[in-house]
């Protein structure tokens, strides 16, 4: 019977079915409830056929389950192409290849496609959580690998063997890494169902939009300054800008053109950093106000917001500088200011009259106007809060002068309709504020819960000027942060709440964030700026090529080494052996190398009879050392001394 033919034993099936459950445990909440319980119970069922020793289902209930799953899978989905459809199948078929293990050819197959499903993992997810566990499944698939052409060693031995030959693996796996040439986007990219699902900002904003996201602390982005960070009330990161109103919800304006580069001047010392953005679906970049250069393959938008060439559906990393003052739109087109100053034809009655007083005052006095809108949200000691009360149509007249009560996108709505309902042009602008520096590597974080918006104004001889109606009645929530403005007792996100977790917190950021930079994010361009600091200042395919080719042979050479001076070293009883049985062979007593030592030690006795005693108590002796369990170092001492007074 053939290696590939030999029945799979017990202990060999064992091995297959932890594996897995390794494998497949972590897609469960990727596939459908149907499916992981299918597969929950076809590892049961093989659990209890090894169990009980019991006959394998024949093969046509086989083909049955097998033509079941796929259809199901593609009633799911509609389809058996993509990500999830692609898995699932997978995990059908790994079910099912667990009740017809009959071969040991039928065990590596299983392994193989262990191997795959763990690959599959990365498809959803790639934490550091993620990578952690497929390095512990593809070591229990390595060990049943073993155990498949020899299942009699342990597991803790199995397991030792197959941590040794992964850890032999290492090397050439960071080789690969390094010098393998990238792609840009991610390997796992596949054309129809790559995006997962991402949260943020969205591109309309109505009362309760961003209050929602104060309730999230998953990072928005980080960002590394070149410098001195600037001070927390001057870190405004511009976002969707929303002029278009319909007397509930602030839209995103659908506009056509956009400028290849800044239109604009700025003054002073400009901002250097650069931003790790994570994926939020939409097309918009986050800048700090206002900026003075634009990413690569991407605009500004006639409103000034930076917008990529694509979406952003990946972890993107870009470079920028910002004048924290820059005059934009000091020539504003007639198109952009009309539409700063459109309002629905009804709605809202006593913040337009208030709006119509102003204009009567101040007539063309946009600066005029503006501080009189201060100075009426000063007055109504209006409150910050996450959980403001609902509002009825004239939702702006109710926030101003009834509940009082609101959160950011109450202010910056409000100020912004009471400005055009006195002919000043405003919108209002969405993004983020602040953030928290992390001591440990020095990124400032930006969380959801840093979300904001604020007001934006069109004065003349100055362009458009940032306005915050928040800071006017809560100057704690820019000058310090989300959880020092709002009343106590309200509802925060845990992070922002345990500052005693801060620590911890800050440990584990840094630690994913150099996961996102160097492993996630090592794209093209960080291969270059890698290679270039270790001297190859123009990389090719070429160069990378032959460097990898000199560097893995070296590897190879080196292990090679290794292993064979660990043969010699760890093996003495062997190479004393060796020298016992060549000193036979001069008397023409030839040892086989398949022949055990007690068999030659029969066939050398009866050839040498004067000294079968001497042969047989040295084979034995060498036999206890090499197969008998635990040998004492005196063992080996005694079998070195009889070998060097055997003179046959």
């Amino acid at each position: 019977m053939g290696r590939a033919n030999r029945p799979v034993s017990g202990r060999q099936a064992w091995w297959l079915l932890a594996t897995a459950l390794a494998a497949s445990a972590p897609l469960a909440q990727q596939v459908p409830l149907w499916l992981s319980l299918a597969a929950a119970c076809a590892f049961a069922w093989r659990a209890a056929l090894t169990w009980r020793q019991w006959h394998l289902p024949p093969r046509w209930l086989l083909v049955l389950l097998v033509m079941a799953g796929t259809v199901g899978v593609f009633l799911q989905y509609r389809t058996i192409m993509g990500r999830t459809p692609g898995i699932s199948l997978l995990v059908v078929f790994l079910a099912l290849k667990l009740l017809e293990l009959r071969a040991a050819r039928d065990a590596v197959a299983t392994a193989l496609l262990c191997y795959f499903l763990v690959l599959g993992q990365f498809l959803f997810t790639q934490t550091i959580a993620t990578a952690l566990l497929a390095g512990i499944t593809v070591l229990i698939t390595t060990a049943s690998l073993l155990a498949a052409s020899d299942d009699r060693p342990q597991p803790q031995q199995q397991l030792r063997r197959a941590t040794l030959m992964l850890a032999q693996a290492m090397p050439f796996m960071l080789l690969l890494f390094v010098l393998f040439p990238r792609v840009q986007g991610p390997l796992w990219g596949l054309p129809q169902d790559r995006f997962s699902a991402v949260s943020g900002l969205s591109d309309t904003m109505a009362p309760g939009t961003i209050a929602r996201l104060s309730q999230s602390d998953a990072i928005a982005f980080r960002v590394r300054f070149q410098g001195a960070i600037p001070a927390q009330s001057q870190l405004y990161w511009r976002g969707p800008v929303m002029p278009a109103f319909d007397g509930r919800s602030w839209r995103v304006a659908q506009t056509q053109g956009a400028y290849p580069t800044v239109p604009y001047a700025g003054s002073g010392t400009p901002v250097d950093y650069e931003v790790t953005l994570e994926p939020h679906g939409k097309f918009w970049l986050f800048a700090l106000e206002m900026p003075a250069t634009l990413p690569a393959d991407s605009a500004l938008t006639v409103d000034y917001q930076p917008i990529a060439r694509q979406a952003v559906r990946n972890r993107l990393r870009y470079t920028q500088s910002a004048w924290p003052e820059a005059i934009a739109g000091e020539k504003e087109s007639p198109a952009v200011l009309r539409a700063a100053l459109a309002l629905p034809e009804a709605g809202n009655p006593r913040t337009r009259a208030i709006g119509a007083a102003w204009r009567a005052q101040h007539g063309d006095d946009g600066a005029a106007i503006l501080a009189a809108a201060e100075k009426l949200f000063n007055q109504q000691l209006l409150i910050y809060t996450l959980n403001p009360p609902l509002l009825g149509a004239d939702m702006v007249d109710e926030f101003l002068f009834d509940t009082k009560r609101g959160f950011c996108e109450h202010f910056a709505a409000a100020f912004v309709f009471s400005l055009r309902s006195a002919g000043v042009p405003a919108r209002v602008v969405a993004g983020y504020q602040g953030g928290e520096v992390n001591p440990v590597d020095g990124y400032l974080e930006v969380r959801q819960y840093d979300a904001h918006a604020w007001a934006e104004a069109w004065i003349a001889g100055r362009g458009w000027v940032r306005i915050d109606p928040t800071a006017i009645s809560a100057p704690s929530r820019i000058n310090s942060n989300l959880a020092a403005a709002i009343p106590a007792g309200e509802g925060l996100p845990f992070l922002a709440r345990a500052a005693w977790l801060k620590d911890l917190r800050y440990r584990l950021d840094a630690v994913t964030n150099g996961w996102n930079q160097w492993v996630l994010g090592y794209n093209p361009q960080r291969q270059r700026d890698l290679l270039a600091s270790l001297g190859m200042s123009a990389p090719d395919w070429r160069s990378m090529t032959a460097v990898l080719s000199v560097l893995c042979g070296a590897v190879m050479l080196g292990l090679t080494a290794w292993i064979l001076r660990n043969r010699l070293r760890v093996d003495p009883a062997l190479a004393a052996w060796r020298r016992f049985t060549r000193r036979l062979a001069k008397r023409g007593i030839a040892w086989q190398s398949w022949e055990g030592p007690q068999a030659f030690a029969e066939r050398a006795a009866a050839q040498a009879p004067l000294h079968a005693v001497g042969i047989r108590e040295i084979a034995a002796l060498y036999a206890r050392l090499r197969y008998g369990p635990a040998p004492q170092g005196s063992d080996l001492e005694q079998l070195k001394r009889r070998i060097a007074a055997f003179k046959p």
